[in-house]
């Protein structure tokens, strides 16, 4: 066995159970940290497939970025998880369809790839593969990365309107109160009587 193929298993097989983990813990902040570590080791994977720019993205983008987000929308929303909890077992039908539809689309992509074609591979072409994702990104589907682009746009503007309230003991100033106050509203001058000591 080749170090990548050891390597492969490995870190396919942190994946798994961390994967497993983000679905199981109870926690939801565990969860999310499962999750970050499901993100590292697809990273990993990547790079072991040669694709450094989608394993760097990933860190990058998700790690950094929208899992920061989710672990600031979980812990500023004040959410009862065990009255979520209560009602585990009514989802569990449409989870299991749903999950059925991925397995089967997984398993015709597998199969279809599998049983191929007898055409010839298409040509490489020349440069890196940072160049060519750029290319396909930004010539062939430039329409749909920008939907994508809008669509993380909008979820970022639900986690700050699901997060944004406004409480009662928070003190804000009013600028314009500010700028109108005059003197005789904050200064008063007393005229106190000046005692004379006796002789």
């Amino acid at each position: 066995m080749s170090v990548e193929v050891f390597l492969f298993f490995a870190f396919a097989t942190v994946l798994v159970t961390a994967a497993l983990a983000v679905i199981t813990v109870r926690n939801s902040v565990h969860a999310a940290l499962f999750l970050v570590l499901t993100f590292f080791t697809s990273a990993a994977l990547w790079l072991l497939l040669q694709a450094e720019f989608l394993a760097i993205a990933l860190v990058l983008v998700y790690v950094g970025a929208v899992m920061v987000l989710f672990l600031f929308v979980v812990m500023m929303l004040d959410v009862n998880f065990d009255r979520m909890r209560q009602h585990f077992t009514s989802y569990v039908p449409l989870a299991a369809i749903i999950g059925a539809v991925v397995l089967a689309e997984m398993a015709l992509v597998i199969t279809s790839s599998a049983i191929g074609t007898t055409d010839s591979a298409p040509p490489v072409t020349a440069g890196s593969n940072t160049q060519a994702l750029g290319r396909l990104l930004y010539v062939d589907y430039v329409y749909p990365f920008e939907v994508a682009a809008v669509v993380l746009l909008v979820a970022i503007i639900a986690a700050i309107a699901l997060t944004h309230r406004k409480r009662r003991e928070t003190k804000y100033q009013d600028p314009a109160r500010q700028v109108k106050v005059r003197r005789e509203d904050r200064v008063r001058l007393i005229n106190v009587p000046v005692e004379k000591k006796e002789g």
